[in-house]
């Protein structure tokens, strides 16, 4: 017999705020990436503050690169501006049964994927300059697709040749199709 699951309502409000700055935004977005169709408002804002809970802990979101970076503001503040990026269209809420969800959008994941490409950039050209042999990029193999494609987009238009013995040993790894794409990139810098 089927009960009726009543949704928990949510309620926004951005509280007259009229903009972010943009590294705010991009801050609150980074820290949501790893709660996407998996926590809710509250639990992003417990990340941004840097809260100790238990759950958040169990979770390991402490190791999310925003965690605490608003600890400086009210739970209040920084609900206030994940509403904010919510009804402008950053982030949005779904319901997965009757529990609300972030999800992002066309336009916040846009910036969340430049932001995630960066720090994966910044990751590989750490281990290209620390080791003469060509490191292991397979951990590439389980990054989100679009993202590891702008990855090599942004190698390719640096044209820089240290990459090269990188892309070489991932490419023998990794799909077929980012395969096919990392010997265009091989081609190009070569």
């Amino acid at each position: 017999m089927s009960r009726n699951k009543r949704r928990f309502p949510v309620t926004l409000d951005a509280r007259g705020v009229q903009s972010l700055a943009q590294d705010e935004i991009v801050l609150i977005l980074r820290g949501a990436d790893e709660l996407i169709m998996r926590g809710g408002r509250t639990l992003l804002a417990k990340v941004l503050k840097g809260s100790r809970e238990k759950k958040l802990i169990e979770l390991e979101l402490d190791h999310s690169p925003a965690y605490g970076a608003l600890a400086r503001l009210t739970m209040d503040d920084i609900l206030t501006r994940i509403d904010w990026l919510i009804l402008n269209d950053y982030l949005a809420i779904q319901y997965d049964g009757r529990l609300p969800l972030l999800v992002y959008t066309a336009r916040g994941w846009a910036i969340e994927r430049e932001t995630y490409t960066a720090e994966m950039l910044a990751r590989v050209d750490a281990l290209i300059t620390v080791t003469d042999t060509p490191p292991d990029l397979t951990w590439l193999n389980d990054i989100n697709r679009e993202v590891v494609l702008s990855l090599l987009a942004r190698i390719e238009s640096s044209g820089d040749p240290r990459y090269l013995p990188a892309l070489e040993a991932w490419s023998r790894n990794t799909y077929k199709k980012i395969r096919q794409r990392i010997r265009s990139v091989i081609e190009k810098l070569s």
